[in-house]
C-alpha cells in the first residue's frame, strides 16, 4: 500500500499562497532524482542502458535540466520537444524522435540535431529520404498486433495507429539497408499505465526474439532496443508501484540466456520517473448539495485532464484534515461548462470548508502538460521544491494577456461585418 503524502504541510502551503496563489502545480527535486537514480540501478547491468525521459509528460525544462544531470536523455515527439531538449544542452543522439503523421521540416529539425529518428510508417522511409535524406541510424517502431495485450489508456495494439507490423518491419530494414543506412535500432511501445512487471519483461523477450531474426535473415545489426515506456505509478493507495529492480533482472536473465553482450537497452519512461512527485494544489471555492453533495474548485480540467478525460483516479487529500474520518462522500469538481469536469465522484474525504486546501496526487505527469484554454481558463503556474527545501517558480500562471496574445485585436477594429 502506497501512502499518499504532499512534501509541504498545511502551514507551508498556506505562506506559499501568499505569493504563488492557487491553483499550481508543486514537484519535488529530492523525489525526483532519487527515482531517477532507482531505475538506472535497476539496469546498471546494462553498460549501453539509457533512459530517454517522455518530454510529454512534463516538458518543462527546469524538470528537463535535472533529468539531465543524472544521465537522462529526451524522448521528444514534436519540434517544440526538440526545441526545448536542445536548450538545456541535449543533442545528438541523447534525443530520440519519435512522432507520427509528421512533417518533413520536424524530421529535418532531429536530423540537425543528430537526434535518433525511430519511424512509425514503412512509407515514412522514402518520405524522410525524400524531404531530408537518410540519416546513417534509423531505428523503426514495431506493433506486435495481436501478440502483445495493450490497456485501456493505449489501446489495443491492432487498432492502434503507431508503428510497423512484423512484415513491414523485415521490409523496412531491407530497405534503409539498401538505401545505405548503416546502423539500426528496434522499438515498441504498446502499454500506458502498466502496473504488472512482467509486462515489461515479455515486452523485452519479443524484441529480443525479433532483433536476433532480422539480423539473421538481413544481415544487419541492432545496436539497441527501446522497449518503449508505459511503466505505471500507484495512483490508488492500495496499488504497489512497479518492481524496477525485478524487471531490470528479469530482462537481465532474459539478455544473457539469449547470448547478447553488446546490445543496448533503451527505455522512454515519462509518467513513472515524475508522475509520484507531483501534485496539483487547489482550494475549495463552494459547496453545493442537490441530488449530492459537490465541492467546487478553483482548478479545474485545464489543470489536469486525466480524470475527465479517462475517468482516471487521483488520490484527494485535505491538508490538516488527513487523519479525519473519510465520511463525507462527494464528487470534487471544477467550473468548466462540462458535466465531466470532475477530479472524483462518490469520493469519501475528511468534509473540507470553503477556504481549505486540497490536494490532488500523483499529477506530476501528463498534468499541467494536458492543459488548456477552453472556457477561456488560464494554465495554472508550476513550482519545485528544491532539494534544500526552496521553492521556486519554473512556470509562471497564465495570464489574460497570454490569452489574447495571439488575436489581432489591432485588426478587430478594421473588422467590418
Amino acid at each position: 500500500m502506497s501512502e499518499k503524502k504532499c512534501p509541504l504541510t498545511r502551514e507551508q502551503l498556506e505562506e506559499l499562497t501568499k505569493e504563488y496563489p492557487t491553483p499550481f502545480h508543486l514537484y519535488d527535486e529530492a523525489a525526483i532524482r532519487a527515482n531517477a537514480r532507482a531505475l538506472k540501478a535497476a539496469f546498471a547491468w546494462n553498460p549501453g542502458f539509457k533512459e530517454y525521459f517522455a518530454v510529454k509528460a512534463t516538458p518543462n525544462p527546469y524538470i528537463l535540466k535535472i533529468l539531465k544531470s543524472e544521465g537522462f536523455g529526451a524522448d521528444c515527439s514534436s519540434y517544440p520537444e526538440m526545441l526545448l531538449s536542445e536548450e538545456i544542452g541535449l543533442s545528438g543522439e541523447d534525443i530520440i524522435f519519435t512522432s507520427n503523421d509528421t512533417p518533413a521540416y520536424e524530421y529535418a529539425k532531429a536530423k540537425e540535431l543528430g537526434a535518433i529518428i525511430n519511424l512509425d510508417d514503412i512509407t515514412h522511409i522514402e518520405y524522410l529520404e525524400k524531404e531530408v535524406g537518410l540519416p546513417e541510424l534509423v531505428c523503426c517502431r514495431y506493433n506486435p498486433g495481436a501478440l502483445k495485450g495493450g490497456n485501456e489508456i493505449i489501446g489495443h495494439p491492432e487498432e492502434a495507429k503507431y508503428g510497423f507490423t512484423r512484415e513491414q518491419l523485415f521490409e523496412g530494414y531491407r530497405m534503409l539497408r539498401d538505401k545505405g543506412v548503416k546502423r539500426f535500432g528496434l522499438h515498441t511501445m504498446v502499454a500506458s499505465n502498466e502496473l504488472e512487471g512482467k509486462y515489461f519483461i515479455e515486452t523485452a523477450h519479443l524484441l529480443f526474439d525479433l532483433v536476433k531474426e532480422l539480423s539473421t535473415e538481413l544481415g544487419i545489426e541492432f545496436e539497441f532496443v527501446n522497449l518503449g515506456g508505459g511503466i505505471g505509478i500507484p495512483y490508488k493507495p492500495d496499488e504497489e508501484p512497479v518492481d524496477l529492480a525485478a524487471v531490470g533482472e528479469g530482462i537481465r536473465e532474459l539478455y544473457e540466456a539469449a547470448g547478447f553482450t553488446s546490445l543496448d537497452v533503451r527505455l522512454e519512461c515519462g509518467r513513472m520517473v515524475t508522475g509520484p512527485y507531483g501534485w496539483l494544489v487547489s482550494r475549495v471555492l463552494h459547496k453545493k448539495e442537490t441530488y449530492k453533495q459537490y465541492v467546487g474548485l478553483d482548478s479545474c480540467m485545464a489543470n489536469l485532464m486525466r480524470p475527465g478525460m479517462y475517468g482516471a483516479y487521483h488520490h484527494i487529500t485535505v491538508p490538516g484534515k488527513e487523519d479525519l474520518p473519510h465520511d463525507f462522500v462527494c464528487d470534487v469538481t471544477g467550473s468548466l461548462c462540462e458535466n465531466n469536469d470532475k477530479f472524483a465522484i462518490d469520493r469519501a474525504i475528511p468534509e473540507p470548508e470553503i477556504g481549505d486546501l486540497v490536494v490532488i496526487h500523483d499529477a506530476g505527469a501528463h498534468g499541467h502538460s494536458m492543459g488548456f484554454n477552453y472556457n477561456g481558463k488560464l494554465r495554472s503556474a508550476e513550482l519545485l521544491l528544491r532539494e534544500n527545501g526552496d521553492v521556486c517558480q519554473i512556470r509562471r500562471a497564465e495570464a489574460v494577456e497570454d490569452y489574447f496574445a495571439t488575436l489581432d485585436i489591432a485588426g478587430l477594429k478594421r473588422f467590418r461585418v
